[in-house]
């Protein structure tokens, strides 16, 4: 299948370029909206229900399904878990799934380096080098136009139609994603606010919370944390984005075995997807889940 086949991967047009702001900027519009909604009468367990179920949900499509899944291969598992997944990731708002795979490979592969689309260590050091490289690696890359070709980062996608479609169908699944929990909020109060509220909570102000949250992967975790693990980069370990990102803020873990379904690699490293992975696993709806042993954890350990 010719590259032209395949889902548009870089983010160079002026039409993309404003989807992308209006991403950026719509959820937090939302979060404005959403606190002044409640201020003087409250939060209820309904909106609050609706922003925990699609964070989870979303998140586990980002961490489990564009990251694990199909960006390294750290599992095998059903076409039908594939595309629930693929379309959970989707729906978090993030691009298509290739798009996303590609840039992932791509930040592997340059690490840290010239090419690596999202590294913050390109503005030298100091207070403003630092501000300006974090900001460079949470969001200011995302607005970068002819940004390097990326088909050849999805090669192996070239016949897996299921992907293909997903991210032809990106658009879709954004809509979806904001319209089940605006229904859900619905159905529960029976009132066109409770509608309202659940687009909101469930939908937009979810949305920056996952995007904020994933993106600090990129930006905090290469820049602040621990490394216990040797590698050509500045991944670390950061406790507090190990916890609000599903286990991916094991992110020194993850650059020293990139197929490891496990970033958490100690017992204290609470790694949230990979208890799902083992639960799917267990399940019988997960195979050729990707390890370490300990004689290759011991022998990658920072002296």
């Amino acid at each position: 299948m010719p590259d032209s086949d395949l889902v548009r991967l870089r983010n160079d047009s002026l039409l993309e370029k404003t989807a992308t702001g209006i991403a950026v900027v719509l959820p937090l519009v939302g979060l404005i909206v959403a606190i002044w909604g409640v201020w003087g009468w409250g939060f209820t367990w309904v909106e609050f229900a609706l922003l925990v179920g699609m964070y989870f949900a979303t998140g586990f499509g980002i961490t489990i399904g564009y990251h694990r899944l199909f960006t390294h291969r750290s599992f095998e598992t059903f076409g039908v878990v594939k595309f629930a997944l693929a379309v959970l990731g989707s729906m978090s708002v993030q691009g298509p799934v290739l798009r996303w795979v590609a840039n992932h490979r791509c930040h592997h592969q340059h690490s840290d380096q010239v090419e690596d689309p999202h590294s913050p260590h390109r503005y030298g050091g100091g207070f403003v080098g630092v501000l300006a490289g974090w900001w460079h690696s949470h969001i200011g890359w995302l607005f970068e136009a002819g940004r390097l070709d990326l088909h050849r980062y999805v090669g192996d996608f070239r016949t897996d139609n299921l992907a293909q479609s997903v991210s032809r169908l990106f658009g879709l699944w954004v809509v979806l994603g904001l319209l089940i929990p605006a229904a859900a909020g619905g159905l529960v109060t029976g009132t066109w606010f409770g509608v309202f509220l659940g687009f909101l909570w469930g939908g937009l102000v979810r949305v920056l919370l996952v995007h904020h949250v994933t993106w600090s992967i990129n930006s905090i975790c290469h820049l602040w944390g621990r490394r216990p693990f040797r590698c050509n980069d500045e991944s670390r370990n950061n406790f507090l984005c190990g916890l609000l990102a599903l286990g991916e803020g094991w992110h020194n873990n993850h650059h020293a075995f990139p197929v490891s379904a496990r970033h958490g690699l100690r017992w204290w490293e609470f790694d949230a997807s990979f208890v799902v992975i083992r639960i799917m696993q267990w399940l019988g709806l997960a195979w050729r889940v990707q390890v370490p042993s300990s004689d290759a954890i011991a022998s990658r350990l920072a002296e």
